[in-house]
């Protein structure tokens, strides 16, 4: 028996290196040819299983849900009424992003563009916290504004002070970082290059690497490839990449919209039977309480909030939540998707544009507002442009803060043109941001076409909405900074294009704030000491990380 055994595993081995050596069992459907073979043609991952689950994320499987208030709306402003929406499956962060991992982000780049010269100095200083949002004119918290983001105490809080632009600049640089990770761990390149070979003139984006890979690492990526960077094609040896037919490296992370935050908060799959939901939920937990029934944990808060007026943790020695200020992450239970502090401890900064209605009747899957399309510069060479080192360009912020828009090593990017509108029924514009949000464009009646802009007139939504024209920040022939800002005390609103939601409620907010439901807004420019942010991450392939299973068997 045994000696039959041998026989049969030594000839499934035989035929396995019969097939792999001859190219065979990779067989095309279309032409027939093989696929991956040695001796060239057509190469591509057709062992592909599922996309990794990034660091620090938890899959969300999508689905359809009500997004909106489904309790009673106190406040009566029609801000968030419900309408039902389709999601589609992603990542996101178990918690919110923490001190720790901040200031990983802040060493990155005080090592690779050194304060100690003035053209980068401002770098590192655009992605710096306000640290000065701890101050209160009438409470000490001093001692807050200098210890919070650096002082190992507070390493495992999540990170305040930042504001939208900073959240989105750390999740691009984060990919990056991630990925730089993987192509090191699956040997495209050398091990360690992520800490030999990073300088200022040298750094790994990742869409420039799937666009143009041999520019990584300022033009030096074919001197540093691993044993995967490197493959026999009949008698030449050529050069692999991890290009995106690979499916080695990972999507973007980014702030999530605010349907996948307001979905994943809401974790109805626990209160999920068959295709229906069991009744409503008011927080991220089951019941109607922000206080734990569960025998071990009964009468605990579930969340970190302010209790009433003048009481932010309740009595000493016996603490309601256990905070004054933030918390660690993980303090409390995680919801039933597994992600902790979607209510209480900060707010959260998500991706879209602020507007008082969702527009369910254009679009109810995977809602999003804030889309603004961009294209690759191509060179005279017919290739993608890189950012080169002397090429930074800033951003000065209405309130006077500097942000780099690009790093060095990144592909130059411009607004889509007629090029890629021409004839199309499913966008026609660069920008989308008030895309049908009830301006003159967006009536039934519209065919005028947009107004000419003219010198002194204000921006369509600022119009729209009445709001302050946006402020802006210009330097003189001696280098000092005039700010300019509308003074008209008549305006109504503060909503623009630059305005962003921010979701769940904080170690600031009341229980009513703790409602995924609820929505919020402040200019994207604007920092404080109850808004946080975590990241998200696209789902690539199938919706669902299971495979489908029969759910009733039939007996007999």
């Amino acid at each position: 028996m045994k000696v039959t055994n041998l026989k049969l595993i030594s000839i499934t081995f035989l035929l396995i290196f019969t097939l792999i050596g001859c190219g065979g069992g990779n067989t095309s459907r279309g032409t027939g040819w093989d696929i991956n073979s040695k001796k060239g043609g057509f190469q591509y991952n057709i062992e592909f299983n599922d996309q990794e689950t990034g660091p620090g994320l938890v899959f969300i499987e999508g689905g359809t849900f009500t997004k909106g208030q489904v309790q009673d709306d106190v406040m009566h402003d029609w801000n968030n009424t419900p309408n039902k929406q389709h999601v589609m499956s992603f990542y996101i962060d178990e918690t919110e992003v923490t001190n720790l991992m901040y200031m990983e982000y802040l060493d990155w780049l005080e090592y690779v563009f050194p304060t100690q010269e003035k053209r980068y100095r401002q770098i590192y200083e655009g992605a710096l916290p306000d640290t000065l949002v701890w101050r209160n004119q009438l409470g000490y918290v001093e001692e807050l504004t200098s210890n919070y983001l650096r002082h190992p105490a507070y390493a495992e809080y999540p990170v305040v002070g930042v504001n939208w632009l900073q959240a989105v600049q750390y999740a691009e640089w984060r990919t990056d970082r991630v990925n730089e990770y993987i192509l090191e761990r699956e040997s495209f390149v050398q091990k360690d290059v992520r800490y030999n070979e990073v300088e200022t003139n040298s750094t790994f984006n990742t869409s420039a690497y799937l666009k143009r890979p041999e520019t990584a690492y300022a033009g030096k990526m074919d001197s540093l490839v691993g044993k995967r960077g490197e493959q026999k094609k009949g008698d030449s040896i050529v050069k692999v990449y991890a290009g995106v037919e690979k499916g080695v490296l990972l999507p973007s992370y980014r702030l999530p919209t605010e349907t996948e935050w307001e979905y994943a908060a809401l974790a109805l799959v626990g209160d999920r039977e068959y295709n229906n939901y069991r009744g409503k939920k008011k927080y991220p937990w089951s019941g109607e309480y922000t206080r734990s029934s569960d025998r071990r944990t009964e009468g605990d808060q579930l969340a970190n909030f302010k209790l009433g007026k003048g009481d932010y943790g309740g009595i000493a020695g016996w603490s309601d939540d256990g905070a004054d200020i933030t918390i660690q992450v993980k303090q409390y239970p995680p919801n039933d998707f597994g992600v902790y502090d979607m209510a209480g401890n900060v707010s959260e900064w998500v991706s879209d544009v602020y507007r008082p209605i969702v527009d369910d009747e254009a679009n109810d899957f995977n809602y999003y507002r804030g889309n603004v399309y961009t294209k690759s510069v191509i060179g005279e060479d017919g290739k993608a442009e890189i950012i080169a080192a002397d090429q930074l360009v800033f951003d000065t912020l209405p309130n006077g803060k500097v942000l780099l828009k690009r790093l060095p090593g990144e592909l130059d990017r411009i607004a889509i043109d007629e090029n890629e509108t021409f004839l199309r029924q499913n966008f026609s514009e660069s920008d989308n941001r008030n895309f049908r949000d009830g301006d003159t464009e967006s009536s039934r009646n519209f065919a005028a076409g947009k107004q000419e802009p003219g010198e002194n007139q204000r921006p369509e939504t600022t119009q729209m909405y009445d709001a302050p024209t946006p402020a802006k920040v210009i330097a003189n022939e001696n280098g000092d900074l005039i700010r300019e800002f509308d003074k008209n005390s008549n305006r109504t609103t503060l909503i623009t294009d630059e305005v962003r939601v921010y979701k769940g409620g904080s170690w600031k907010d009341r229980a009513y704030w703790l409602d995924p439901a609820q929505r919020r807004y402040l200019p994207q420019y604007i920092a404080t000491d109850y808004i946080g942010f975590r990241c998200a991450m696209s789902r690539l392939g199938s919706k669902s990380q299971a495979k489908k299973r029969a759910r009733h068997k039939r007996k007999g």
